[in-house]
C-alpha cells in the first residue's frame, strides 16, 4: 500500500538523573562527594533508505521513542546512555514540527537527528567548591524533545510521467522497465504512483509515473492534487499525450495550466512531449498531430511513440536521459560553485541577501534589473541569442530563486530582464 503522508509522536530519550553520593572507604572517615553525572538519553534519528517508498510503517507505529539514560552512581560513575533510536525512512522524506520543515532527506544513507536526548544531570561531585565541601544536590535529567511530527514523501525521479488518465503512462513504464503498475482501458486505472528503472544504453533512468490529472486537479478536482507533490523532484517531465486525442494542444496546455497552478516552478522544469498509441495511425495523421502540438510547445521536442509495438521508445528514452544529465549537470554547477557565495544550503534570508531584483518604470515601460556578484558572473559567462545558452541561465535563476523573485514583483513571460549589460525575457519568446 503506498502512502505519502503520516503523523508520528517522537519522543528522544530522557537524560539520567545525577547522583547524591560520597566516598566510603576503610580509614576514611569523611571521603568527598562522588556523585556521578546521568547518562545522555537516546536521539530520534531518521535514515534515508533506498528502496523504500512508502510511509505505511509509521500508520502502524505512531509512536518512536528512544531509550532514556541511567542515572549516575558514587565513585564518580557516570550513568551510560540511552540507546538512540534510528528510523529507516524513504529518500525523499520531508519532516515537519508545528508546520516548519525540520529535515529533508534527499540522498541515501543521510541520517538526520529529528530528536535530541535530554542531557544528563550533573551528581553532587560536580558541586562541590572551596565553600560547599559536602554539597548534597545533584540535578535532574533533562527531558528529551517531544512533539508530533508531520512526515511527507516526494519521490525523487530522473523523470516524471504526467498527463490525462489514459494518457498511457502506466503501459509506456511497464514495458520500458521493471514496473507492473496496473494496467486497464479507463479512466484513474493507477491511484498511487508508481517507480520503474529503465536502462538505455549504458546507463539508467529512474521513472516516476504520476497519477492521470484533469482540469481542475490542482484544486482538487478528481484525484486532487495529492500526487502532483512528487513531481516536484523530478528532474524533467515527460508529458504524455493520446494521439486519438481531439484538441491535442488544449490537452497540453490544460496540463502545463495545472502544473503552473499548483507550483511555477514546474513550467520552467526541463520537458519532453510524447505521443502514445500511435500504432494504427495513418504517419499523415500522426504528424499532423505532432505539429499541432508543436504550434502550442515551442521548442520542446515531440516524439511519437506506441508502447505496445515498442516505436519510438529507444529515442524518447535517449532525449530524457540527455535532458536529466543537463539538468543535473545544473544543479551541480549551483550548489558547488561556493567560491563566491553560498546558495542552496543556505536559508531562504541568507540566500536573498546575495542578490537583488529591483523593479524599474520609466518612459519605455518597466523592466526588472538583477544584481549579485554571482547571478552575474553567470551571466557574464553566458552566450546570449543562443537558446540553450539563455535557458541555463534561466534554469540558475529559477535555482537560486531570483525567478520566484521576479514574478513575485510582476514579471511576466515576456517581461524584459537586465542583468549587467545584458537584457533578455523572463521565458523563452
Amino acid at each position: 500500500m503506498f502512502v505519502d503522508t503520516a503523523k508520528v509522536f517522537i519522543s528522544a530519550g530522557k537524560g539520567g538523573d545525577g547522583a547524591v553520593s560520597f566516598r566510603r572507604e576503610i580509614y576514611i572517615l569523611k571521603g568527598g562527594p562522588d556523585g556521578g553525572v546521568g547518562g545522555k538519553g537516546g536521539d530520534v534519528v531518521f535514515v534515508a533508505t533506498g528502496g523504500l517508498n512508502t510511509l505505511i510503517d509509521f500508520r502502524y507505529k505512531p509512536e518512536l521513542k528512544a531509550k532514556p539514560g541511567n542515572n549516575g552512581s558514587s565513585a564518580d560513575k557516570s550513568g551510560r546512555g540511552g540507546e538512540s533510536l534510528y528510523i529507516k525512512v524513504p529518500v525523499g522524506t520531508i519532516v515537519r514540527r508545528d508546520g516548519k520543515v525540520i529535515a529533508d532527506l534527499t540522498v541515501d544513507g543521510q541520517e538526520v537527528i529529528i530528536a535530541k536526548g535530554g542531557e544528563g544531570g550533573k551528581g553532587n561531585a560536580g558541586f562541590k567548591s572551596s565553600v560547599r565541601q559536602t554539597p548534597r544536590i545533584a540535578e535532574k535529567g533533562e527531558l528529551g524533545e517531544v512533539f508530533e511530527a508531520e512526515l511527507e514523501l516526494k519521490l525523487l525521479a530522473d523523470v516524471g510521467l504526467v498527463g490525462f488518465p489514459n494518457a498511457g503512462k502506466s503501459t509506456f513504464l511497464s514495458v520500458i522497465s521493471n514496473a507492473r503498475p496496473e494496467i486497464a482501458d479507463y479512466a484513474f486505472t493507477t491511484l498511487t504512483p508508481n517507480l520503474g528503472v529503465a536502462d538505455i544504453d549504458s546507463s539508467s533512468l529512474l521513472i516516476a509515473d504520476i497519477p492521470g490529472l484533469i482540469e481542475g486537479a490542482s484544486e482538487g478536482k478528481g484525484l486532487g492534487d495529492a500526487f502532483l507533490r512528487h513531481v516536484e523532484r523530478t528532474a524533467v517531465l515527460l508529458h504524455m499525450i493520446d494521439a486519438y486525442t481531439d484538441d491535442i494542444a488544449d490537452a497540453y496546455r490544460i496540463i502545463r495550466a495545472e502544473l503552473s497552478n499548483y507550483s511555477l516552478d514546474l513550467t520552467d522544469r526541463p520537458e519532453i512531449i510524447a505521443l502514445t498509441k500511435i500504432d494504427g495511425l495513418d504517419a499523415d495523421i500522426v504528424q499532423m498531430q505532432i505539429d499541432a502540438v508543436k504550434a502550442v510547445s515551442g521548442k520542446t521536442p515531440v516524439f511519437a511513440i506506441s508502447s505496445s509495438s515498442h516505436q519510438g521508445l529507444t529515442e524518447v528514452l535517449r532525449a530524457l536521459r540527455e535532458k536529466v544529465i543537463k539538468s543535473r549537470e545544473l544543479a551541480e554547477l549551483v550548489d558547488d560553485d561556493e567560491e563566491d557565495i553560498e546558495t542552496i544550503s543556505l536559508s531562504k534570508t541568507k540566500i536573498a541577501d546575495t542578490w537583488k531584483v529591483d523593479r524599474i518604470e520609466d518612459e519605455e515601460g518597466i523592466h526588472f534589473v538583477v544584481t549579485g556578484e554571482k547571478i552575474e558572473k553567470f551571466a557574464r559567462q553566458t552566450q546570449f541569442g543562443g537558446y540553450e545558452a539563455e535557458n541555463r541561465l534561466r534554469d540558475i535563476m529559477k535555482k537560486l530563486g531570483i525567478g520566484h523573485e521576479l514574478r513575485r514583483r510582476g514579471a511576466e513571460g515576456n517581461s524584459i530582464i537586465q542583468i549587467g549589460d545584458n537584457t533578455f525575457t523572463l521565458l523563452e519568446q
